[in-house]
């Protein structure tokens, strides 16, 4: 007989509640996860505190959910709680948001398959409005700018930033029109290199193969006796003469 369903999911009043966990083993996967059991005229239910913070009751909710299907149970997990299906990841650097956008930049240019992927990927950076380049060249502008109205004393500083922002401008330049030449990129040339190889008539093919003789007569004796090349040995003695 299979297990009953278990189903999590929050309350309008914001509170978390499990219900149908009816046996004592789904009661004590629940209460070790966090859960306080109740026992009313409504039946066993299991309930957050009310004074859990959003992030833990996602994470707690999410934690129960992969014990009980551990131990064979039918989880209805609500979406809202469930870490997996998070559209906001928690930010691996913390306050600085821009460098965790980048950092997934570059692991999608990492992980291109082709020259169609990689030019999508890189058209983050690249775009000429809303590229992440022309975003750091307005931001170090914009400091630049600021600098100076704070203080006017500080403008070898602001000049720093304003040359900054002058290099990305450049690099900016170096890569326009770069975008043909990504889609390109790993999929026509060798497409045709192995077209050509397919191309080549048999008796090309069979004139580049090295013949059995010649690869033994090339052969060198682990002994230190050496063997004559027979494509050497096949050559015509030339005259010897002065050397000029």
């Amino acid at each position: 007989m299979p297990a009953p369903l278990i189903t999590i999911s929050s309350e309008a009043s914001g509170s978390v509640v499990a219900k149908g966990a009816n046996d004592d083993l789904s009661a004590m996967i629940l209460k070790h996860a966090g859960f306080r059991q109740i026992e009313d005229w409504h039946g066993r239910r299991h309930r957050l505190p009310t004074t859990t913070a959003v992030a833990d009751r996602v994470a707690i909710a999410s934690h129960a959910a992969e014990m009980l299907r551990a131990a064979r149970y039918g989880v209805d997990l609500a979406p809202s709680l469930d870490v997996a299906r998070m559209s906001t990841p928690a930010n691996p650097l913390g306050p600085y948001a821009a460098g965790a956008a980048l950092l997934q930049i570059t692991d999608r240019i990492r992980s291109a398959e082709n020259g169609a992927d990689l030019r999508q990927a890189v058209d983050q950076l690249l775009h000429p409005e809303h590229g992440a380049l022309e975003r750091v060249r307005e931001a170090l502008e914009a400091a630049s700018e600021h600098i100076t109205d704070l203080d006017d004393e500080a403008y070898a500083l602001a000049d720093r930033f304003g040359f900054a922002a002058e290099f990305v401008s450049s690099a900016q330049s170096e890569l326009v029109d770069s975008e043909d030449e990504l889609r390109r990129v790993g999929g026509q040339s060798r497409a045709e290199a192995r077209t050509r190889s397919s191309d080549l008539p048999a008796s090309q093919s069979a004139a580049l193969a090295v013949s059995p003789a010649a690869a033994k007569a090339e052969v060198v004796s682990v002994f230190g006796i050496e063997f004559t090349d027979a494509r050497a040995a096949a050559r015509p003695p030339r005259a010897s003469g002065p050397r000029r």
